[in-house]
């Protein structure tokens, strides 16, 4: 089976009258999940994204506080969190969205989790998503770069004291 270009289905699409799109949306919803989340995402929340990403952190929030303190199985939990929060940010395809949530992870990271355990895919996993913020900041408005870049300098801070084997050098944003 050969699958179409997406300039031929774009096309296509565009001759369609409103019933049959509507039918093609409610179709695609019905067969995968991420479908149906992405298309309640365009639906709702597309004209809110920090909003939506409040709702992600709500509902995310409670897998934090039922964290399980062994470090394999808080380790495997931490990466179902962020496999989540990359899904949702995905959606919103904004960065200043996807800063948020990484933000959010770190913060409940330091918070609900062992971050002075000797488990090295615990440790890489957090550092993993301070590499993830630092990229990310510079891609934003400048604005937005130094309100979020103080609460990354203050998150580096409290990791520094809290993470085992954290270099605070390492993560440093170079002006």
């Amino acid at each position: 089976m050969r699958v179409e270009k997406l300039t031929d289905i774009k096309k296509e699409l565009r001759l369609l009258n409103s019933e049959a799109l509507t039918e093609i949306c409610l179709r695609l919803s019905k067969y995968k999940k991420e479908n149906k989340e992405l298309l309640s995402y365009l639906l709702y929340n597309v004209d809110n994204p920090l909003g939506y990403a409040e709702e992600v952190k709500s509902s995310l929030l409670i897998n934090f506080q039922n964290l399980n303190r062994t470090p394999y199985t808080s380790t495997k939990e931490l990466r179902k969190i962020t496999r989540l929060l990359a899904k949702h940010a995905k959606y919103t395809g904004s960065k200043e969205v996807e800063l948020e949530l990484l933000l959010w992870f770190c913060a409940n990271f330091l918070e609900y989790s062992d971050p002075y355990s000797y488990h090295k895919p615990l440790l890489t996993l957090f550092n993993r998503q301070m590499e993830k913020i630092k990229r990310i900041l510079p891609k934003l408005h400048e604005d937005l770069q130094f309100d979020y870049g103080t609460h990354y300098q203050n998150m580096i801070d409290a990791a520094h004291g809290k993470v085992r084997y954290f270099n605070k050098f390492e993560f440093e944003l170079k002006d």
